[in-house]
């Protein structure tokens, strides 16, 4: 698959199933999907509680270069009465293992499409989390991985499993609000500073070369890891890609819309003077020509829109819809609401991963179609790397829809793709 083949096929089908070549299932539909999780820490005890819950699912392997992390999932494993999995710090140990079905990628953003492409080509199918890769080149390598070695790849922008924001959806293709022409997303939260980090020696519990894998190696501070990597752009994509993916999903899949022709972004570091690379305050648009999509992210202002941290705003001819994480509330032109989408309860946010894992699990076992196969996924993606692209360039950028590329920019050009460790070139 060339690039520019990638965006060809259909967007999405109104309830949020992605169109992509068939696969056979891979797994008797009576047997377990055995399932490796990488990443034990924070977001990935969720794909691990996730797992625990689907009764056809056994987490057989956890992997983390945190030796804690490995205890820890480990534990969680058993506590649900599961049997005790392996535990390793490097995952190319897992892919060696031909009783491992699956890999679920919770890693850092920089492990993300490395990780996929190697479980790809060792036979495993994926679960990888959003952004599900660190930049656009990646983007274009983790299709042609999925689709050379034939391997269901999910990526975790779980919204677009979850049944009220399905109906929600639906709500806007049915036209409730009349001809739709603009989304409007946005994420706030209160994060602190970081500070200045120093050198420090590496705890005796990580493996930092691990840890760094693919991206060129920096020197241990004592600032980044476990989280704060984030904010660094050798590792991470920022607020952008790590919390307004999830808003450029569902406006993308509102609008039912690919890639923009002109993308513009701004903002800064502006609450803490610190270590922090990427903005903590960002405003990013994309133009359709006859469509668009703003997002707004305000990383240390958890003061939100619609008295909600997070959500999306559809704009039509007759109304407006507002999502949010727990409903969606539909509003005629006069600014009445005409009808409520209850959806979750608050505090209930990650329970419903859940949905999410067991769509992944069915196309394994029975070749259900996935509600965020990788290709469809990283379109949403792309929006987060072209508004990363735009912001890091200092100017509007120019996209050539019908062949996925940036016009006239070559400095913008040299953000498409990223440097690698030596031997750590993603490759097929």
């Amino acid at each position: 698959m060339h690039r520019r083949d990638f965006l060809k096929q259909t967007a999405t089908l109104a309830a949020g199933v992605a169109t992509f070549p068939a696969f056979a299932a891979s797994t008797s539909p009576n047997s377990k999907v055995r399932v490796a999780v990488m990443g034990c820490n924070a977001r990935g005890m969720n794909h691990i509680s996730g797992y625990n819950a689907l009764e056809d699912a056994e987490v057989v392997y956890v992997c983390d270069v945190d030796r804690r992390a490995i205890d820890k999932g480990i534990a969680a494993v058993e506590k649900a009465g599961k049997p005790r999995p392996k535990g390793t710090e490097d995952i190319r140990k897992v892919l060696e293992d031909k009783n491992v079905d699956a890999i679920s990628i919770a890693a850092p953003d920089h492990w993300h499409a490395p990780a996929t492409i190697m479980s790809c080509a060792a036979g495993k199918h994926v679960y990888v989390e959003k952004p599900g890769s660190h930049n656009a080149h990646e983007a274009e390598l983790m299709v042609q991985a999925a689709r050379k070695h034939k391997r269901f790849v999910q990526m975790g922008n779980q919204r677009r499993s979850w049944p009220w924001m399905i109906e929600s959806i639906k709500a806007v293709h049915d036209g409730e609000i009349g001809d739709v022409y603009f989304a409007r997303g946005w994420y706030t939260n209160k994060r602190e500073t970081i500070g200045r980090g120093k050198p420090a020696p590496v705890p005796e519990w990580l493996n930092y070369d691990l840890w760094q894998g693919p991206a060129p190696e920096r020197p241990y501070m004592d600032n980044i890891i476990h989280y704060n990597w984030h904010w660094f752009w050798n590792w991470g994509t920022g607020e952008l890609g790590n919390n307004g993916v999830h808003a450029l999903d569902i406006a993308r899949w509102g609008l039912k819309v690919n890639l923009p022709k002109r993308i513009t972004c701004g903002g800064g570091r502006y609450f803490f003077q610190d270590d922090w690379e990427t903005p903590d305050t960002i405003l990013a648009s994309f133009d359709y020509g006859t469509k668009g999509i703003a997002w707004e992210g305000q990383s240390c202002a958890p003061r939100g829109f619609e008295n909600s941290g997070f959500g999306v705003n559809f704009y039509g001819s007759n109304g407006t819809i507002v999502t949010t994480n727990n409903e969606a509330l539909i509003y005629d032109k006069a600014n009445k609401l005409i009808r409520q989408i209850s959806g979750k309860k608050k505090g209930e946010l990650f329970g419903y991963d859940t949905v999410h894992f067991r769509n992944f699990l069915d196309a394994i076992k029975n070749g259900t179609p996935l509600r965020s196969e990788i290709e469809d996924g990283q379109r949403s993606t792309m929006l987060c790397h072209l508004g990363n692209i735009a912001l890091r360039s200092g100017h509007t950028i120019n996209f050539d829809q019908a062949n996925n590329k940036i016009v006239g920019d070559p400095e913008a050009v040299k953000l498409w793709s990223r440097q690698y460790r030596p031997g750590w070139e993603p490759k097929f």
